[in-house]
This record gives C-alpha cells, sequence and structure tokens, in this order.
C-alpha cells in the first residue's frame, strides 16, 4: 500500500473521530440536559387532610410507597385513568424522589398535567 492512500485514510479516520467526538459532547437543541422530563411537571397540593396515601399503581389494593401530608406541594410527572376515588378516576404519577401515585381526587393541581 502507497504512502499517500495510508495517509488518505487515516485522514479520514481522524475527521470521522472529530465529527464523532464533536457530536457527542454537544447538546441537542431544546433538550435539558439534567432532566429532559422536567418540562412536563405539574406541581399539587395535597388536600387529603388525614395525608395521602401514595401507591405504586393507580389502585387502591396496590402497595403503599409512603404517605404525603397535607398540603404537601407535589410534583405530577402525568395522569392516567385507576381505579374510581370518591368519583374521580385519574391518578396522578408523582416523582417527588419516588415514582408512587397518588388519587387525583385529593391533589389540587396548579395546571392539567399531561396524559401518562
Amino acid at each position: 500500500m502507497s504512502l499517500r492512500i495510508l495517509l488518505m485514510r487515516f485522514g479520514i479516520a481522524a475527521a470521522g473521530g472529530a465529527l464523532l467526538a464533536f457530536a457527542a459532547t454537544t447538546p441537542a437543541i431544546g433538550v435539558d440536559r439534567e432532566d429532559p422530563g422536567k418540562k412536563y411537571i405539574v406541581k399539587g397540593e395535597v388536600t387529603a387532610r388525614t395525608g395521602l396515601i401514595l401507591r405504586s399503581a393507580p389502585t387502591r389494593g396496590s402497595a403503599v410507597i409512603r404517605v404525603a401530608k397535607y398540603g404537601e406541594i407535589v410534583k405530577i410527572y402525568c395522569r392516567a385513568q385507576g381505579q374510581n376515588v370518591n368519583g374521580n378516576r385519574q391518578w396522578y404519577l408523582l416523582t417527588d424522589g419516588t415514582w408512587a401515585w397518588g388519587s387525583a381526587r385529593y391533589i389540587d393541581a396548579w395546571k392539567t398535567p399531561r396524559w401518562c
């Protein structure tokens, strides 16, 4: 193989590597690098006087994750249909350190969350 062809192949490989490194280190336009889902978060306030039981699924029979206190501000990622709680079938998926479901009946959302 001639020196000229060898240098040409090396140059092409180096240019490709530089382009790949540039693409890997440049952030995409309009994407939050820390949390891409951050723009979808809606805040809400717990209205259940005795606290709201947060669960592993949008049903009253699923495992208890934790209890949110009355007046606590929670972060809502999305909403889904689940088991009926006092006439309300919507549940919110919360992102407060743990991913847990809370009945929308007892959370006053400041804006309408997106569907899951």
